[in-house]
């Protein structure tokens, strides 16, 4: 894992991205609320994982951090320079960010070859000779150099996402955010691509921030995980520390929606099953955004937001309730049946 001693490549923050929605007529129906007030840092060579359900900012979120949206507030910085600093400067430092997408074959030129797509970042600096260079990175990511004369639609899914990534790598970016980029992908294509990144990171040093909605392979990958809900971090924490044991209520219902070949672990999980829906992030609830979902929530929680704070060892959680993993654990084992009342309710 990359020192913790070292300056941050990445610096995330209060991050605000707000949209104006309009209704039929050209008016005003409200203000979408898509990220809300983030901070993150991110140091070199590491991985951050950011895990949510559908509709909680990521991908918003992932826009920011390379430049292809630009903040309603606050600041993104790489290698200590704000991205969008006026002139030449921000254009710069925008440059040392790339992106893979959930659809490969959409993010490509269906008139272009494979190996033209490829081949943009370079000719975006001014490179023009660049075949060499294509076949190189093809071989890096593991496909046969000549696959650079086929058309994107001549590629299976898995080969155009292997593409995708050696054009994000192509320009040697310092920091390449991959949004829900397995996630088109069947589970053998995805445990390869996800260890081709790892192989990758290794050789090349390059920064990551994985978006997803799988908290499995968020932790597969990720030295860090950050977790999202409706357009906040709630908790951030090593992903060792995460697997282990994560506070924030939120985590731990999405802990328990990933399976876990181990009857013992599986035993031992609080019984917390989310319900309802997500509310609109154009009127997200007052206090703790997570209290209409959350089995713990108080009169507190709807009054007051709860701050992102230090609960030990560099672990971040936004709740009112620092021990609400264990709360959440009792209230699983009064719920669970005896041996004896388990064994009347098979009979």
């Amino acid at each position: 894992m990359p020192s913790e001693q070292r300056a941050p490549l990445l610096e995330v923050q209060g991050a605000v991205k707000h949209f104006h929605i309009s209704a039929s007529g050209g008016r005003a129906a409200g203000l979408l609320r898509a990220v809300d007030g983030v901070s993150l840092t991110l140091a070199p060579g590491e991985t951050l994982g950011v895990v949510g359900e559908s509709g909680c900012g990521k991908s918003t979120l992932a826009r920011l951090m390379v430049g292809l949206l630009e903040p309603t507030a606050g600041t993104i910085r790489i290698n200590g320079g704000d991205i969008w600093e006026a002139g030449a400067a921000g254009r710069e430092r925008r440059r040392n960010f790339q992106m893979v997408f959930q659809n490969p074959a959409g993010s490509m030129n269906p008139r272009r070859s494979v190996g033209a797509s490829v081949a943009e970042p370079l000719w975006a600096r001014g490179i023009r000779d660049t075949g060499a260079e294509v076949a190189r990175m093809l071989a890096l990511v593991g496909l046969n150099p000549k696959m650079a004369d086929r058309m994107p639609h001549q590629m299976s899914g898995g080969q155009q996402q292997r593409a995708s990534i050696a054009r994000a790598l192509i320009a040697n970016p310092a920091l390449v955010v991959h949004d829900e980029a397995v996630a088109s992908l069947d589970i053998s294509l995805q445990a390869q691509i996800l260890n081709l990144l790892v192989e990758l990171q290794e050789r090349l040093g390059t920064s990551y921030v994985f978006i997803s909605h799988d908290l499995a392979a968020v932790q597969a990958i990720s030295h860090r995980v950050a977790v999202m809900y409706l357009g906040e971090i709630v908790e951030t924490a090593t992903a060792a520390a995460f697997a282990g044991r994560p506070r924030h209520p939120y985590s731990i219902a999405l802990r328990n929606a990933t399976l876990v070949p181990d009857p013992v672990i599986e035993r031992k999980r609080p019984g917390l099953v989310l319900g309802g829906d997500v509310p609109s992030p154009m009127n997200p609830p007052s206090g703790c955004r997570f209290r209409t979902r959350c089995p713990l929530a108080e009169a507190r929680c709807a009054s007051e937001a709860p701050a992102l704070r230090d609960a030990g060892g560099g672990h971040l959680v936004a709740c009112h309730f620092p021990d609400a993993a264990e709360r959440l654990a009792r209230r699983s084992a009064r719920k669970s049946p005896t041996p004896a009342t388990a064994e009347a309710l098979a009979c």
